[in-house]
């Protein structure tokens, strides 16, 4: 299953910062994915997978933003009940912790991505794998 790079950025926590970035990104061309953001001592806290991680990497450069990257593990479900509570079940299961999750959108489909940040990506990847392949028998 897919495995993405995830940035996570601290950047202030004002009226319009996070419409500055995402305006600098889209005139790259870089499509966001999956957002998730939050105050956090005093600043936003941004958890973000994009469709073209190299761009992305430059424009945070180039804003000198600060920002770690971090491998996540990337599926995509379809969307009705319950989906979310079996891929975070088998993780489960698995004894993988899940540090955090969020949603975004598949663009080709519009179809639910789910990013689950863990400990283990690469053994969380193939167990979410599974569950995408069973989501879609079903």
């Amino acid at each position: 299953m897919a495995t993405s790079t995830e940035f996570v950025i601290r950047m202030e926590d004002r009226p319009g910062t996070l419409g500055k970035f995402s305006r600098r990104l889209a005139d790259r061309g870089v499509n966001i994915l999956a957002l998730q953001s939050f105050p956090f001592e005093g600043k936003s806290q941004v958890r973000l997978v994009v469709d073209d991680a190299s761009t992305a990497k430059t424009v945070l450069d180039n804003e000198q933003v600060s920002y770690t990257e971090e491998k996540v593990a990337q599926v995509t479900l379809p969307h009705r009940p319950g989906e979310l509570a079996r891929a975070a079940s088998r993780l489960g299961e698995a004894n993988i912790n899940i540090d955090h999750v969020y949603g975004g959108l598949e663009p080709r489909t519009n179809q639910p991505i789910l990013i689950f940040g863990v400990a283990d990506v690469d053994r969380a990847s193939t167990i979410l794998e599974q569950v995408a392949t069973t989501a879609k028998a079903a």
